[in-house]
């Protein structure tokens, strides 16, 4: 396990690797279509499928000794982000998912600028990047503040995605 990555703090924020008793507070939000409208296909998630993808979460931590944290303020849970490694991709994925009801906080700033210190830090990363919808301007918007350039569109399960990068400075 890599030093440092596991569990990390910004001023409000604590992250930590996601958990089985995680899965409740994510069937909630993911079962919101404004948590889905963007992707490819914007079905709302059952709980299994929100359970599934959370273990694909766990796995990858066991895996690489990163991956997406689990995002709490004041101690609840308000969202999941962090990096991953997807196959058949240069450098490591960003991500970062809250729930609706906190959007416009800065909390998604708080756990990208995160990302990037262990990204370019811990692992050493030369390249970063995140996908995001054409239409889902917050999100690419995000991405830009944190110092995200566009680099192209490509083509993700079926539907455009606009890619961002940062390389390692």
């Amino acid at each position: 396990m890599l030093d440092g990555v596991r569990h990390r703090t910004t001023s409000r924020l604590a992250l930590r690797p996601i958990e089985p008793d995680d899965v409740p507070f994510a069937a909630e939000m993911y079962a919101r279509l404004a948590m889905t409208e963007h992707r490819p296909d914007p079905t709302p998630d059952t709980p299994e499928v929100t359970a599934g993808r959370l273990a694909k979460d766990m796995a990858h931590w066991a895996e690489h000794g990163f991956g997406k944290w689990a995002l709490l303020h004041e101690g609840r849970l308000v969202g999941f982000g962090g990096l991953s490694a997807r196959v058949g991709w240069e450098g490591l994925n960003l991500s970062y998912h809250l729930h609706p009801t906190l959007w416009g906080q800065g909390f998604a700033a708080e756990c990208v600028a995160e990302s990037l210190a262990v990204g370019f830090g811990p692992l050493a990363a030369a390249r970063i990047y995140a996908l995001a919808r054409a239409t889902n301007l917050p999100s690419r918007r995000v991405a830009e503040r944190a110092g995200f350039l566009h680099e192209d569109q490509v083509m993700l399960d079926g539907a455009p995605f606009e890619l961002y990068t940062r390389i390692r400075a």
